[in-house]
């Protein structure tokens, strides 16, 4: 894969490009922003960084659609944020007619592209995205759980003392306040999580993961880091053709015994998009 859009040159836009160009996954990364001048200074400012760590990735910006014609991948993280004492759902009524503009877009310039909806609440922009493109559902596939997963696991690595990498877990459900980390599921190196913690510290880490973000977005005004890296994370898995079983909202016909919804379900992440739904 050669090309990437982002849609919104915000913080987490900015953190991602940044990421995408250390890692070197594509050649080109385009940000799109309707305020041109943000998305062309970051654009700026991220090649301008990249001859110290060696990476060769061309960035622009732009406020013109035309310019992510040609991407395999846009995420979309443009809409209004989360701000302190709000619920992802409060955002609903504005974000999905930004994230329906937006595909429109796509549709227009990009129609092979896939599409990685940010935006919040994440798993109804995920059903709009797909709803407004007609892609095949493998194609639209929204960023939640994998948010999600990394906290709950920087959790039980804070609980245990063992090593972030030593832990396999899952989160499914909505991304917001319902989610559902699966701690009985957890495992470090194979252990069951429940015989290492005890119930009281299971269900600290299951209430922990559900509020961490509006704990962030009070303390500091907004999720960046966090959002940016797990949404790398998947592209990674698209670009390497990795097949990694991660959590993602995506629109389900069936599996477990739903239909015409997108949700959080773990699913194999590769170079086709969702390739499989696991249940």
């Amino acid at each position: 894969m050669s090309k990437i859009s982002l849609i919104g040159a915000g913080q987490i836009g900015g953190t991602l490009a940044h990421l995408i160009g250390i890692k070197e996954l594509v050649n080109e990364v385009v940000l799109f922003d309707v305020a041109s001048g943000i998305a062309k200074g970051k654009a700026l400012d991220i090649a301008q960084s990249s001859s110290v760590d060696g990476f060769n990735v061309k960035f622009s910006g732009t406020d013109d659609y035309k310019d992510i014609k040609g991407s395999d991948v846009i995420i979309i993280t443009a809409g209004v944020p989360r701000k302190p004492g709000m619920t992802r759902m409060d955002l609903l009524k504005i974000n999905a007619g930004v994230v329906k503009d937006v595909v429109g877009n796509i549709k227009k310039f990009a129609d092979d592209a896939m599409i990685i909806p940010v935006t919040n609440p994440l798993d109804p922009m995920a059903q709009i995205a797909y709803k407004t493109s007609g892609f095949d559902r493998s194609r639209v596939f929204g960023m939640g759980g994998m948010l999600d997963l990394s906290r709950f696991k920087q959790f039980i690595h804070e609980a245990t003392g063992y090593s972030r990498e030593s832990t396999k877990a899952l989160v499914i459900g909505e991304h917001g306040e319902n989610m559902l980390p699966l701690t009985r599921f957890a495992t470090v190196s194979g252990i069951p999580l429940p015989t290492l913690l005890p119930k009281e510290k299971l269900d600290e880490i299951f209430t922990a993961t559900k509020g961490v973000a509006a704990e962030v977005i009070k303390l500091k005004g907004a999720t960046v880091h966090a959002p940016g890296n797990a949404i790398s994370a998947m592209i990674e898995s698209v670009v390497q053709d990795k097949k990694q079983v991660i959590p993602v909202s995506t629109n389900l016909d069936g599996e477990y015994g739903q239909k015409d919804v997108s949700i959080g379900v773990p699913a194999v992440v590769g170079k086709n998009g969702v390739e499989k739904i696991l249940e």
